[in-house]
Protein backbone atom coordinates (compact mmCIF):
# COMPACT_ATOMS: atom_id res chain seq x y z
CA UNK A 1 0.00 0.00 0.00
CA UNK A 2 1.10 3.21 -0.86
CA UNK A 3 2.18 6.47 1.84
CA UNK A 4 0.01 8.91 2.31
CA UNK A 5 0.81 12.85 3.54
CA UNK A 6 -0.68 13.21 7.05
CA UNK A 7 0.73 16.68 8.26
CA UNK A 8 2.88 19.56 6.39
CA UNK A 9 3.88 22.27 9.00
CA UNK A 10 5.92 25.14 8.84
CA UNK A 11 8.35 26.91 11.15
CA UNK A 12 9.64 30.46 11.28
CA UNK A 13 13.25 30.10 12.55
CA UNK A 14 14.57 33.28 13.60
CA UNK A 15 18.72 33.83 14.75
CA UNK A 16 20.43 36.27 16.10
CA UNK A 17 23.82 37.09 14.67
CA UNK A 18 26.33 39.96 16.06
CA UNK A 19 27.42 41.43 12.26
CA UNK A 20 24.46 42.03 10.32
CA UNK A 21 24.74 40.33 6.86
CA UNK A 22 27.71 41.75 4.25
CA UNK A 23 29.24 43.41 7.39
CA UNK A 24 28.73 46.70 9.48
CA UNK A 25 26.02 49.62 8.76
CA UNK A 26 27.79 52.25 6.73
CA UNK A 27 26.92 56.12 6.83
CA UNK A 28 23.28 56.77 6.83
CA UNK A 29 22.04 52.91 7.10
CA UNK A 30 19.95 52.00 10.17
CA UNK A 31 17.95 48.91 11.70
CA UNK A 32 13.78 50.37 11.25
CA UNK A 33 11.13 49.25 13.63
CA UNK A 34 10.74 45.75 12.07
CA UNK A 35 14.75 44.79 12.37
CA UNK A 36 15.22 45.75 8.58
CA UNK A 37 18.33 47.75 7.27
CA UNK A 38 18.28 49.23 3.78
CA UNK A 39 22.03 48.52 2.08
CA UNK A 40 22.77 52.23 0.76
CA UNK A 41 24.81 50.20 -2.09
CA UNK A 42 21.70 48.73 -3.99
CA UNK A 43 19.10 49.72 -1.87
CA UNK A 44 17.85 46.70 -0.58
CA UNK A 45 16.50 45.14 2.71
CA UNK A 46 18.32 42.96 4.61
CA UNK A 47 17.29 41.77 8.18
CA UNK A 48 19.72 42.00 10.85
CA UNK A 49 19.30 38.50 12.19
CA UNK A 50 19.10 35.12 10.53
CA UNK A 51 15.82 34.03 9.25
CA UNK A 52 14.15 31.10 7.47
CA UNK A 53 11.02 28.96 7.06
CA UNK A 54 11.65 25.17 7.87
CA UNK A 55 9.33 22.94 6.01
CA UNK A 56 7.81 19.40 7.73
CA UNK A 57 6.33 16.58 6.18
CA UNK A 58 4.90 13.98 8.25
CA UNK A 59 3.24 10.27 6.35
CA UNK A 60 1.29 7.81 7.57
CA UNK A 61 3.65 5.27 7.62
CA UNK A 62 5.63 7.86 10.26
CA UNK A 63 8.38 9.00 7.94
CA UNK A 64 9.38 12.44 8.16
CA UNK A 65 10.70 14.60 5.45
CA UNK A 66 12.59 18.53 5.64
CA UNK A 67 12.52 21.64 3.53
CA UNK A 68 13.65 24.34 4.04
CA UNK A 69 13.12 28.32 2.05
CA UNK A 70 14.43 31.43 1.92
CA UNK A 71 12.83 33.38 4.63
CA UNK A 72 14.99 36.58 5.17
CA UNK A 73 12.16 38.75 4.69
CA UNK A 74 8.45 38.77 5.57
CA UNK A 75 9.13 34.80 6.12
CA UNK A 76 5.46 34.93 7.95
CA UNK A 77 4.18 35.02 4.06
CA UNK A 78 5.72 32.34 3.62
CA UNK A 79 4.14 30.45 6.15
CA UNK A 80 0.44 31.77 5.37
CA UNK A 81 0.70 30.15 2.06
CA UNK A 82 1.80 26.71 2.93
CA UNK A 83 -0.67 26.53 6.09
CA UNK A 84 -3.49 28.32 3.57
CA UNK A 85 -2.72 26.67 0.52
CA UNK A 86 -0.62 23.90 -0.16
CA UNK A 87 -1.15 22.35 3.16
CA UNK A 88 -5.09 20.70 2.36
CA UNK A 89 -3.71 20.09 -0.86
CA UNK A 90 -0.54 17.77 -0.08
CA UNK A 91 -1.93 16.01 2.55
CA UNK A 92 -3.61 12.69 1.79
CA UNK A 93 -0.86 12.32 -1.30
CA UNK A 94 1.30 9.86 -2.26
CA UNK A 95 4.85 11.33 -1.32
CA UNK A 96 6.33 9.02 -4.28
CA UNK A 97 6.65 11.62 -6.82
CA UNK A 98 8.02 14.90 -5.81
CA UNK A 99 8.27 16.01 -9.29
CA UNK A 100 5.05 15.36 -10.09
CA UNK A 101 3.62 16.94 -6.88
CA UNK A 102 6.00 19.80 -7.79
CA UNK A 103 3.78 20.35 -11.55
CA UNK A 104 0.73 20.35 -9.81
CA UNK A 105 1.26 22.96 -7.09
CA UNK A 106 2.92 25.32 -9.45
CA UNK A 107 -0.70 25.09 -11.23
CA UNK A 108 -2.53 25.80 -8.43
CA UNK A 109 -1.31 29.16 -8.85
CA UNK A 110 -0.45 29.88 -12.77
CA UNK A 111 -3.09 31.59 -13.71
CA UNK A 112 -3.49 34.45 -10.51
CA UNK A 113 0.27 35.12 -11.66
CA UNK A 114 1.64 33.50 -8.63
CA UNK A 115 4.64 31.36 -10.68
CA UNK A 116 7.56 33.04 -8.43
CA UNK A 117 8.30 35.38 -5.37
CA UNK A 118 6.80 33.97 -2.18
CA UNK A 119 4.73 30.99 -4.03
CA UNK A 120 7.41 29.89 -5.56
CA UNK A 121 9.78 30.04 -2.29
CA UNK A 122 6.71 27.66 -0.48
CA UNK A 123 7.17 25.15 -3.27
CA UNK A 124 11.09 25.00 -2.89
CA UNK A 125 10.63 23.95 0.70
CA UNK A 126 7.59 21.17 -0.17
CA UNK A 127 9.84 20.21 -2.89
CA UNK A 128 12.68 19.51 -1.02
CA UNK A 129 11.03 18.00 2.04
CA UNK A 130 9.30 15.60 -0.61
CA UNK A 131 12.60 14.48 -1.89
CA UNK A 132 14.23 13.82 1.55
CA UNK A 133 11.09 11.29 1.83
CA UNK A 134 11.85 9.26 -1.03
CA UNK A 135 15.41 9.66 -0.12
CA UNK A 136 14.80 8.31 3.09
CA UNK A 137 11.70 5.82 2.19
CA UNK A 138 14.36 3.88 -0.10
CA UNK A 139 17.51 4.02 1.78
CA UNK A 140 19.48 6.10 -0.74
CA UNK A 141 20.56 10.24 -0.58
CA UNK A 142 18.96 12.49 -3.10
CA UNK A 143 21.99 12.08 -5.03
CA UNK A 144 21.41 8.83 -6.31
CA UNK A 145 17.72 9.92 -7.00
CA UNK A 146 18.74 12.04 -9.31
CA UNK A 147 20.58 9.91 -11.59
CA UNK A 148 24.25 9.81 -9.35
CA UNK A 149 26.96 11.70 -7.01
CA UNK A 150 29.62 12.53 -9.20
CA UNK A 151 31.18 14.27 -6.63
CA UNK A 152 32.41 13.68 -3.59
CA UNK A 153 33.59 16.62 -2.35
CA UNK A 154 33.19 20.10 -4.01
CA UNK A 155 35.36 22.58 -3.90
CA UNK A 156 34.10 25.72 -2.33
CA UNK A 157 34.75 29.99 -2.13
CA UNK A 158 34.45 32.18 0.34
CA UNK A 159 31.46 34.79 -0.18
CA UNK A 160 31.37 37.80 1.78
CA UNK A 161 34.61 39.43 3.73
CA UNK A 162 32.24 41.17 6.67
CA UNK A 163 34.95 43.72 8.11
CA UNK A 164 34.56 47.09 8.30
CA UNK A 165 38.25 48.32 6.40
CA UNK A 166 39.75 47.47 3.14
CA UNK A 167 42.39 47.04 5.09
CA UNK A 168 40.37 44.44 7.77
CA UNK A 169 38.74 42.98 4.75
CA UNK A 170 42.53 41.56 3.08
CA UNK A 171 43.97 40.55 6.10
CA UNK A 172 39.90 38.63 6.78
CA UNK A 173 40.86 36.70 2.77
CA UNK A 174 44.24 35.98 3.92
CA UNK A 175 42.88 34.52 7.13
CA UNK A 176 40.81 31.69 4.78
CA UNK A 177 43.58 31.43 2.51
CA UNK A 178 45.77 30.09 4.95
CA UNK A 179 43.19 27.55 5.70
CA UNK A 180 43.49 26.19 2.40
CA UNK A 181 40.78 28.73 0.41
CA UNK A 182 41.55 30.07 -2.67
CA UNK A 183 38.49 31.54 -4.11
CA UNK A 184 37.10 34.60 -2.88
CA UNK A 185 33.93 36.63 -3.44
CA UNK A 186 33.75 40.39 -2.52
CA UNK A 187 30.38 42.29 -2.47
CA UNK A 188 30.86 45.96 -4.46
CA UNK A 189 27.97 47.40 -2.58
CA UNK A 190 30.29 47.50 0.37
CA UNK A 191 33.34 48.37 -1.17
CA UNK A 192 33.88 51.82 0.55
CA UNK A 193 36.40 52.52 -1.53
CA UNK A 194 34.99 51.64 -4.71
CA UNK A 195 35.53 48.12 -6.24
CA UNK A 196 38.65 48.84 -8.58
CA UNK A 197 40.38 50.10 -4.96
CA UNK A 198 38.70 46.80 -3.38
CA UNK A 199 40.42 43.91 -6.29
CA UNK A 200 43.28 45.61 -6.01
CA UNK A 201 44.11 45.51 -2.21
CA UNK A 202 42.19 41.88 -2.55
CA UNK A 203 45.19 41.17 -5.36
CA UNK A 204 48.07 42.63 -3.72
CA UNK A 205 47.59 40.71 -0.35
CA UNK A 206 46.10 37.18 -1.86
CA UNK A 207 48.58 36.53 -4.69
CA UNK A 208 48.36 36.14 -8.24
CA UNK A 209 46.43 32.78 -8.15
CA UNK A 210 43.85 33.72 -5.72
CA UNK A 211 40.24 33.24 -7.49
CA UNK A 212 38.76 36.73 -7.17
CA UNK A 213 35.08 37.68 -8.24
CA UNK A 214 33.11 40.41 -7.71
CA UNK A 215 29.49 40.24 -6.65
CA UNK A 216 27.78 44.09 -8.43
CA UNK A 217 24.20 43.12 -6.37
CA UNK A 218 22.07 44.52 -9.46
CA UNK A 219 23.72 48.03 -9.17
CA UNK A 220 24.28 49.13 -12.60
CA UNK A 221 22.93 50.32 -16.35
CA UNK A 222 24.33 47.81 -18.86
CA UNK A 223 27.21 50.72 -19.83
CA UNK A 224 28.16 51.18 -16.08
CA UNK A 225 28.65 47.78 -15.61
CA UNK A 226 30.55 47.42 -19.10
CA UNK A 227 33.19 50.50 -17.58
CA UNK A 228 33.56 48.94 -14.01
CA UNK A 229 34.16 45.20 -15.11
CA UNK A 230 36.78 46.54 -17.76
CA UNK A 231 38.26 48.20 -14.81
CA UNK A 232 38.56 45.08 -12.95
CA UNK A 233 39.51 42.94 -15.33
CA UNK A 234 43.57 43.72 -15.46
CA UNK A 235 43.23 42.67 -11.60
CA UNK A 236 42.23 39.20 -12.31
CA UNK A 237 38.71 39.19 -11.84
CA UNK A 238 37.53 35.10 -12.32
CA UNK A 239 33.50 36.79 -12.78
CA UNK A 240 31.30 39.36 -12.53
CA UNK A 241 28.11 38.27 -10.55
CA UNK A 242 24.75 40.26 -10.90
CA UNK A 243 26.06 43.16 -12.73
CA UNK A 244 22.24 44.57 -13.62
CA UNK A 245 18.71 45.21 -12.56
CA UNK A 246 17.56 41.12 -12.90
CA UNK A 247 14.66 42.27 -14.80
CA UNK A 248 16.98 44.23 -17.34
CA UNK A 249 17.74 40.82 -19.53
CA UNK A 250 18.79 43.16 -22.78
CA UNK A 251 21.28 45.02 -20.51
CA UNK A 252 22.59 41.65 -19.15
CA UNK A 253 22.91 40.30 -22.31
CA UNK A 254 24.99 43.74 -23.70
CA UNK A 255 27.12 43.52 -20.37
CA UNK A 256 28.51 39.70 -21.67
CA UNK A 257 28.73 39.84 -24.95
CA UNK A 258 31.03 43.49 -23.85
CA UNK A 259 33.69 42.20 -20.96
CA UNK A 260 36.20 39.49 -20.95
CA UNK A 261 35.15 37.77 -17.86
CA UNK A 262 31.96 35.55 -17.00
CA UNK A 263 28.74 36.86 -15.76
CA UNK A 264 27.35 35.17 -13.49
CA UNK A 265 23.60 35.17 -12.29
CA UNK A 266 20.62 32.98 -11.45
CA UNK A 267 20.26 33.54 -7.24
CA UNK A 268 16.95 34.89 -8.06
CA UNK A 269 15.15 33.02 -10.73
CA UNK A 270 13.17 30.20 -9.28
CA UNK A 271 12.28 28.26 -12.26
CA UNK A 272 13.28 27.17 -15.54
CA UNK A 273 10.92 29.28 -16.99
CA UNK A 274 13.18 32.16 -16.42
CA UNK A 275 16.03 30.56 -16.87
CA UNK A 276 15.65 30.01 -20.72
CA UNK A 277 15.19 33.60 -22.27
CA UNK A 278 18.75 34.14 -20.11
CA UNK A 279 20.31 31.26 -22.07
CA UNK A 280 18.91 31.87 -25.67
CA UNK A 281 20.30 35.45 -25.29
CA UNK A 282 23.41 34.21 -23.70
CA UNK A 283 22.90 36.54 -20.80
CA UNK A 284 25.53 35.02 -18.46
CA UNK A 285 28.60 32.01 -18.94
CA UNK A 286 27.55 31.36 -14.82
CA UNK A 287 25.15 29.89 -13.15
CA UNK A 288 23.83 30.66 -9.90
CA UNK A 289 20.88 28.82 -8.56
CA UNK A 290 20.12 29.04 -5.43
CA UNK A 291 18.06 25.82 -3.78
CA UNK A 292 16.27 27.90 -1.24
CA UNK A 293 14.00 29.20 -4.45
CA UNK A 294 14.45 26.57 -7.01
CA UNK A 295 13.86 23.50 -4.87
CA UNK A 296 15.13 20.27 -6.00
CA UNK A 297 12.98 19.84 -8.77
CA UNK A 298 14.18 22.77 -10.79
CA UNK A 299 17.64 23.01 -9.39
CA UNK A 300 17.95 19.34 -11.42
CA UNK A 301 15.95 21.00 -14.28
CA UNK A 302 17.78 24.11 -14.28
CA UNK A 303 21.52 22.35 -14.14
CA UNK A 304 20.29 20.08 -17.39
CA UNK A 305 19.32 23.00 -19.19
CA UNK A 306 22.54 24.80 -18.33
CA UNK A 307 24.40 21.71 -19.19
CA UNK A 308 22.75 21.79 -22.73
CA UNK A 309 23.81 26.01 -23.94
CA UNK A 310 27.44 24.43 -21.58
CA UNK A 311 27.01 26.82 -18.92
CA UNK A 312 28.94 25.74 -15.88
CA UNK A 313 26.88 25.66 -12.49
CA UNK A 314 28.23 27.45 -9.48
CA UNK A 315 25.27 27.33 -7.17
CA UNK A 316 24.32 29.61 -5.09
CA UNK A 317 24.29 29.50 -0.48
CA UNK A 318 22.28 32.07 1.14
CA UNK A 319 20.78 32.79 4.74
CA UNK A 320 19.66 29.65 5.96
CA UNK A 321 19.86 26.35 8.82
CA UNK A 322 21.25 24.42 6.52
CA UNK A 323 18.40 22.22 4.97
CA UNK A 324 18.33 23.79 1.78
CA UNK A 325 21.95 23.67 2.18
CA UNK A 326 21.92 20.25 2.03
CA UNK A 327 19.97 19.88 -0.54
CA UNK A 328 21.78 21.99 -2.39
CA UNK A 329 25.16 19.88 -2.08
CA UNK A 330 23.02 16.51 -2.80
CA UNK A 331 21.83 18.38 -6.37
CA UNK A 332 25.17 19.75 -7.43
CA UNK A 333 27.21 16.42 -6.52
CA UNK A 334 24.84 15.48 -9.64
CA UNK A 335 26.36 18.06 -11.90
CA UNK A 336 28.64 17.71 -14.52
CA UNK A 337 30.22 20.96 -15.13
CA UNK A 338 30.89 22.11 -11.29
CA UNK A 339 33.85 23.92 -10.54
CA UNK A 340 32.65 25.15 -7.56
CA UNK A 341 29.84 26.31 -4.82
CA UNK A 342 29.54 29.18 -2.75
CA UNK A 343 30.51 28.90 0.68
CA UNK A 344 28.45 31.77 3.27
CA UNK A 345 30.81 30.77 6.16
CA UNK A 346 29.21 33.38 8.80
CA UNK A 347 25.88 31.34 8.15
CA UNK A 348 27.17 28.14 7.31
CA UNK A 349 29.62 27.38 10.38
CA UNK A 350 27.66 28.74 12.91
CA UNK A 351 24.67 27.44 12.09
CA UNK A 352 26.10 24.11 11.35
CA UNK A 353 24.77 23.05 15.10
CA UNK A 354 21.52 23.72 14.01
CA UNK A 355 21.33 20.08 11.81
CA UNK A 356 22.83 16.46 12.41
CA UNK A 357 23.47 13.62 9.95
CA UNK A 358 21.15 11.09 9.16
CA UNK A 359 24.02 8.84 8.67
CA UNK A 360 27.58 8.66 9.55
CA UNK A 361 29.18 11.78 8.21
CA UNK A 362 27.56 15.36 8.73
CA UNK A 363 28.08 17.76 6.30
CA UNK A 364 31.19 20.11 6.27
CA UNK A 365 33.47 22.76 4.56
CA UNK A 366 36.90 22.59 5.21
CA UNK A 367 40.45 23.20 3.56
CA UNK A 368 38.43 24.68 0.30
CA UNK A 369 36.21 21.99 0.03
CA UNK A 370 32.83 21.15 0.76
CA UNK A 371 32.05 17.12 2.42
CA UNK A 372 28.87 16.08 1.71
CA UNK A 373 26.83 13.67 4.10
CA UNK A 374 26.57 10.24 3.62
CA UNK A 375 22.34 9.49 5.04
CA UNK A 376 19.64 8.60 3.14
CA UNK A 377 17.29 11.73 1.60
CA UNK A 378 19.54 15.32 2.45
CA UNK A 379 21.76 13.21 4.82
CA UNK A 380 20.74 15.42 7.45
CA UNK A 381 17.48 16.54 9.25
CA UNK A 382 17.22 19.46 12.45
CA UNK A 383 19.01 19.47 15.68
CA UNK A 384 17.16 19.69 19.29
CA UNK A 385 18.36 23.02 19.40
CA UNK A 386 16.95 24.39 15.61
CA UNK A 387 13.59 24.70 17.52
CA UNK A 388 14.18 26.85 20.07
CA UNK A 389 14.93 28.98 17.57
CA UNK A 390 11.38 29.08 16.15
CA UNK A 391 9.09 31.96 16.13
CA UNK A 392 5.63 31.20 17.26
Amino acid sequence: MPDRIEKVSAFVIEIPRDVPYLGPLREGEFVNRAGYIVRKGNRTLYPTKDRSVVLRIDTEKGLTGWGETYGIVAPEAVRAIVDDVLAPVLEGRDPAAPAVIHEDLYDLMRVRGFFGGFYGDALAAVDIALWDLLGKSLGVPVSTLLGGRRHDRIPAYVSGLPRATLAERVDFARDWQARGFNGFKFAAVVADEGAEAEIAALREGLGPRARIMADLHWKYTAPEAIRLIRRLEPHGLAFAEAPCAPEDIEGTTLVARSVGVPVALGEELRTVFEWLPRLERRAFGIGQPEMGRTGITEFARIGALCHAYNVEVMPHATIGVGIFMAASLQAASAQQKLPCHEYQHSIFDPNLRLTRPTGARHMACEAGFYVLPDGPGLGVEPSDELFTHAVA
